[in-house]
Order: structure tokens, then C-alpha cells, then sequence
């Protein structure tokens, strides 16, 4: 068995190693979320956290892991008998990305079923993790509905198992620990709600610490077990301190003044619902119990808001993660004083920040006086090589848009867009497995095997199954899509105003995305040339982030843009040949620079037809004098116009109906 690298081994971290220590001495706080860039030590600390947790006494033989002290009644292995039952190590469980439905929750045993005639329960993971650990790496790209199912089992205490004739419950008590790197993608803010606390982690930017981080990693790797020998004093201490605390848990008094802080805090921060009171509440006597007080003081409802609020104040992934903490300040000083004990007051310069980071400034945004003159030959007449590049321009308000679908049924990655054949979803059917069973449909599988078994000589009470009876269950979901959108950046697009809302409406787009757990990719065409602005990616606040920076002016090379886009989606259905994708094109249609430039972006918008990718464009032109070039390049792309009023009004529903009638 590999030596794990001891937890108190790993440098800096303070308030990832805090989250960890807390949960470890209050489960109840209700687990942590750590959230950072790749290479933090994230798996590192999660994975040495369990060698620190007390040992557990559980009910010899039990899959359940129940207590012999106070055994669950309605465990599926009980009753048990009293007994002294034996000891073990607290397990750590890793859930897979790719794990099923059945491997978390359990399922019935198949096997049992079939050749024995009795109905038996198969425990999973939730099971496993019984009063231990539950590791999820990479929680982000876990499949929503396996999201839900643990997070309500880690708020409820208990496993609740309804399927296939089965109906077991059984208790799922522990330490929840989710790690992600935001650059691939968010959770959903239901889901971040559900975390008790949230750290925020980052590669320290100090050469000293640096140097410490290699020399004891390149120790760890000659020998692990002389690394964790060297510091097995200083884990046991750990060990100790956490068993203290979990001692002294019970007495920690959560007084009246406390409580009022932490609710003037909640309501400061217009956090949503009463969690966050609840876990602060949690999170600050396990902070006194920690700290070997009886008390909970202002220090530790500072430190507790620091770690349980800044994910609950986001309201769409684009806000930047964090608290004011001269305003959490204000709030503590203003409620302070009000425990008969005299709480000290909080420290602005005390212990406790880094559990989220101040909202960084927005920052200067470009001049709003700055007139823009109409581009020099636009509609395809030559343009002089001087045009301007204006600076960014701030997005308009980002307003709810309606379900864009590409049509069909697709078999794409989870999501919530479009219709999709996926391994979760409603059942509508059963066929024949092609390639490996994964979704056994039980009842078409006896029914295939049931008019063979006298001719098979069964004798005995289970079924006679052979390999041509199994049938595979086929179910319909919803898919994510790839929305790569096609902006039109040059001098044609760039007055301000024009820009702001065609930027807001992209926006827009791109927080649906988001909700729906699709991929984007945003190519911007301007000048001379187009660009990727950023690849395919499950990081829309990536996205949000380039196009809030995008600059504008220069000609408009069209065609460059639409070549630029047929080369990504190329390069992505090798990639992911199963992620249909959704093109949106902004733009005024108008191409410029080089010979024939109209023509050229017809022929290339061809392309996008004969090869039926589903496509929006919205027209951006503007003045009291249309072209309609957005209509015609929307024809020749075999897509839909509507114009950026019309999507700002909310139509761009009706405008994919149009896209999945012509597809269809």
C-alpha cells in the first residue's frame, strides 16, 4: 500500500488544511469545495486527511459500517447483535468521474437475481464512504444528477434506494470533499450551496515557499516511508488535537451574540436561504472547539464567514468569488458586544482571511465620448489601410434568454440542452447490446429468456439466462452542446453602443451555456485576419472574460471568420465526434478587404450547409438604410437571421424552431 504524504507535510494551504480540520471535528458543517488552478495540492491534502482520522468501530461482517454502539435499525445487514465489534481505519473513497448511477447509490444484485430468484441489495460508494471520507475529483465534470444524489444524501445522513424492486435505506454519514479547477468549468450555484465551506487555492508566488514545496516533494518521492517517519510526530499530534476537539464539540457555546453576527453577516451579503447561517453557525463552534474553547468568539464567526459565504454570494459564474472583508468588519463591529461574556472584538489584522479574496476591480473602461466614424468602403468597396482599433467595450446587461437546441436526437456528452440517447434519462426502451452491457433493462431481459427455459432444462428456482436473452435499456436525456459563437469585431460593429449590446446578448447566451453544461469557443474575426479568441471549453467565465476585453475596428474579413470557424469544429468532431454543435454568427454581414469579399463569404458559409451544422446569425446592422447581408449569409449558411433587437426581445426560441424545421 502506497505511504500517503503526511497532511502535515504540505506547505502553506492554511485555509485548505482549516476547511479539512474543521470537517474532520464537525462532519455536520457539511464538507468542503476546493477550488483551484492545477499543480495546488488539492488531491495531495485530501488524500493525507484520512490518516489523520480516528479510527472507527464497526459491526464485524456489516457492509454498512454500523456502529456495535449504537447500530442503524434500519440497516440492510441488521439487526445486529450487541457486541464489542472491531476496529478499522476510517476509509477514504474516491468517486470516479465516470461512475454510474448504480455505483454510487447501489443497485440490485443482478447476478443473485437471475440464478438464485431472490431479490438482493448491491451497496455502493455512499455505502463505502459510511462514516469515512467521500473524495470527488474533478466534482465539476460530475454528471448532474450523480451531483444531486450525493449532495442529498450528505444533507440527509442516509442513502435512499427506489429502483428495480428494491427499496433500501440505509445511513451515508461523511466528510465530503469535492476539488475542481474552475478553468474547466463551474458548478451550478444550487450545487455550490450545497458545500459547506469553500476554499480558494493558488500556487504560493513566494520563492522561498517554492523551494520548500520541491525539496519536500523530491524527499517524499526517494523514500515515502522515511518522509512520513520524520514527521509522524507532528501527525499524531494532529490526530490527538482532532480527537480533543470532536471531545469538546458538545459543550461549545453558541451564544445569543454570536448568532446575531452571523446572521447580520448572512443578510450583509444577501446570501440566499438559511444554509449559510446554518453551516457559519456549525463552522464557528467547531472553530471554538478547535481552538480548545467553550466559547465562540467574533474571531471565529469572522473565520467562518470567510470560508462558508464566498461561493454563496455569486449570482452567475462571471462574478468574481470573495468577500469585502472591510465590510465583513463593519458588520461584526456593529453587532459586537451583545454576549454577557464580553466577546473581544474581531481584528481586521487578525487571524482568518484567505478563505475568499476581495472582488477585484473591474477596472477603467474605455472612453465613452469617443465617436466612431463608419468604416471606409463598407459593403465591400476598398477600405484605407488606416482604419482605427477602438478600445473594449463594456457588455450590456446580460438578460435571460430562451432554450437553444440543436435538432435530432443526438448521444453527445450529459447535459441540458438538447435531445440526446444518453446512459441516464428516462427509459423508453430496450435493444440489443451492442459491444459491452452497461444498462441492463431487467424486465425485456426475462421476457426474451422466459419462453426458452424448458428447452434450456431448468430445474430450479432462477432463470436459464443466456448471452443472446440480455437486452440493453435505452434512454432518452438531454446532451450538452458545443455553441461556438463568431463575433464580428471590425470597424462596421464598433460603435459603442451597437457593440455594448451585441457584447450583452453574447453574454447572454453564454450564461445559458453555463446552466446547460455545454462547451463554448469564441472566434473573433477584425483587421487583416481572424483568431481564436478561445478554444473549445467547458469554461464560459474564460469566455466571458475574452469577450469583455475584445477590441474593435479595422476591416472585416468574413470569410477569414467562417474558415477560421469550419477549421475549430473540424478539429473538435475528431475530438468529441458524439458534442453536435451550435453556431452562432454576429454579425452585420458586411465583408470587406481583398478581392470579392461578399462572394468569398458565401461560398464559405456554404460549406456549414452542405455539412448541416445548425447555425443562428444575429444581424447586428443598425441606421435607417439595410443591406440585409446577415440575411443573405444566414440563407447561404442554411440557418436563421434574427436581428439584435429581436434577440434581445427574447425570440430567439422561436428562431430555433425555424432552425430545427429546416433541418428537419
Amino acid at each position: 500500500m502506497t505511504t500517503p504524504f503526511p497532511f502535515t507535510a504540505v506547505v502553506g494551504q492554511d485555509d485548505l488544511r482549516l476547511a479539512l480540520l474543521l470537517n474532520a471535528v464537525s462532519p455536520a458543517v457539511g464538507g468542503v469545495l476546493v477550488r483551484g488552478e492545477k499543480g495546488t495540492a488539492k488531491s495531495t491534502a485530501v488524500r493525507a486527511l484520512s490518516a489523520l482520522l480516528p479510527e472507527v468501530a464497526v459491526v464485524p461482517g456489516c457492509r454498512f459500517s454500523c456502529d456495535p454502539a449504537a447500530p442503524d435499525p434500519s440497516c440492510p445487514d441488521g439487526p445486529h447483535e450487541p457486541g464489542p465489534g472491531a476496529r478499522r481505519p476510517a476509509r477514504m473513497v474516491e468517486l470516479p468521474v465516470g461512475a454510474s448511477e448504480d455505483r454510487l447509490v447501489g443497485a440490485l444484485d443482478i447476478e443473485r437475481a437471475l440464478a438464485e430468484g431472490v431479490k438482493a441489495f448491491e451497496p455502493g460508494l455512499l455505502a463505502d464512504a459510511h462514516r469515512g471520507i467521500l473524495y470527488v475529483d474533478e466534482v465539476n465534470l460530475l454528471h448532474d444528477h450523480l451531483v444531486d444524489l450525493l449532495l442529498d444524501a450528505a444533507a440527509m445522513g442516509a442513502s435512499y434506494v427506489e429502483r428495480e424492486g428494491v427499496s433500501v435505506r440505509h445511513a451515508a454519514r461523511f466528510l465530503l470533499v469535492g476539488t475542481m479547477n474552475p478553468e474547466e468549468g463551474e458548478l451550478r450555484p444550487q450545487l455550490l450551496d450545497r458545500f459547506g465551506l469553500t476554499v480558494e487555492v493558488a500556487a504560493s508566488r513566494e520563492p522561498e515557499q517554492r523551494v520548500e514545496v520541491v525539496r519536500r516533494r523530491l524527499a517524499y518521492d526517494d523514500d515515502p516511508s522515511g518522509f512520513a517517519t520524520r514527521w509522524a510526530e507532528e501527525e499524531s499530534a494532529v490526530r490527538q488535537r482532532i480527537v480533543a476537539a470532536r471531545e469538546l464539540l458538545p459543550r461549545v457555546r453558541l451564544g445569543d451574540g454570536a448568532l446575531r453576527q452571523i446572521a447580520a453577516t448572512c443578510a450583509a451579503f444577501e446570501v440566499d436561504g438559511m444554509r449559510a447561517d446554518i453551516v457559519m453557525a456549525r463552522t464557528a463552534t467547531a472553530l471554538a472547539a478547535w481552538a480548545g474553547r467553550t466559547d465562540v468568539l467574533a474571531e471565529d464567526v469572522r473565520q467562518a464567514a470567510l470560508l462558508a459565504l464566498p461561493h454563496r454570494r455569486r449570482r452567475n459564474p462571471f462574478d468574481a468569488p470573495g468577500l469585502d472583508e472591510d465590510k465583513l468588519d463593519e458588520t461584526l463591529e456593529q453587532f459586537s458586544g451583545d454576549d454577557s461574556e464580553g466577546d473581544e472584538d474581531p481584528d481586521p489584522d487578525g487571524p482568518g482571511g484567505g478563505g475568499g479574496q476581495p472582488a477585484p476591480d473591474s477596472g477603467p473602461q474605455g472612453d465613452g465620448d469617443t465617436a466612431t466614424r463608419p468604416e471606409a468602403g463598407e459593403g465591400g468597396e476598398p477600405q484605407a489601410s488606416g482604419a482605427r482599433e477602438q478600445s473594449a467595450v463594456r457588455a450590456a446587461e446580460p438578460f435571460r434568454t430562451k432554450v437553444l437546441s440543436v435538432p435530432g436526437i443526438g448521444e453527445g456528452a450529459a447535459g441540458r440542452r438538447s435531445r440526446a440517447r444518453t446512459e441516464h434519462g428516462r427509459t423508453t426502451g430496450a435493444r440489443r447490446p451492442r459491444g459491452a452491457l452497461t444498462k441492463l433493462h431487467l424486465a425485456a431481459t426475462v421476457q426474451a429468456a422466459a419462453p426458452h427455459q424448458r428447452a434450456r432444462g431448468r430445474s430450479g428456482p432462477g432463470l436459464v439466462i443466456r448471452r443472446d436473452d440480455l437486452r440493453q435499456a435505452t434512454r432518452e436525456g438531454r446532451e450538452g452542446n458545443l455553441v461556438l459563437f463568431v463575433v464580428d469585431a471590425s470597424g462596421s460593429m464598433a460603435a459603442r453602443q451597437r457593440m455594448g449590446a451585441v457584447k450583452g446578448a453574447v453574454l447572454s447566451l453564454l450564461l445559458d451555456a453555463y446552466q446547460r453544461r455545454d462547451k463554448v469557443g469564441l472566434v473573433t474575426f477584425r483587421g487583416a485576419a481572424a483568431e481564436v479568441a478561445l478554444p473549445p471549453t467547458s469554461s464560459v467565465d474564460a469566455a466571458a472574460v475574452r469577450l469583455e476585453s475584445l477590441p474593435t475596428g479595422g476591416r472585416t474579413p468574413l470569410a477569414a471568420g467562417l474558415l477560421r470557424a469550419h477549421e475549430v469544429l473540424r478539429v473538435e468532431r475528431l475530438r468529441d465526434p458524439a458534442r453536435r454543435a451550435l453556431m452562432v454568427v454576429v454579425t452585420d454581414g458586411r465583408a470587406t478587404g481583398g478581392p470579392e469579399p461578399v462572394a468569398l463569404a458565401g461560398r464559405a458559409a456554404r460549406l456549414f450547409a452542405a455539412e448541416s451544422v445548425a447555425s443562428v446569425v444575429v444581424d447586428c446592422e443598425s441606421g435607417p438604410v439595410r443591406l440585409g447581408l446577415a440575411g443573405q449569409l444566414a440563407g447561404e449558411l442554411g440557418g436563421t437571421a434574427v436581428t439584435l433587437d429581436e434577440l434581445r426581445a427574447d425570440s430567439i426560441a422561436g428562431l430555433v424552431k425555424d432552425v430545427q424545421r429546416r433541418a428537419a
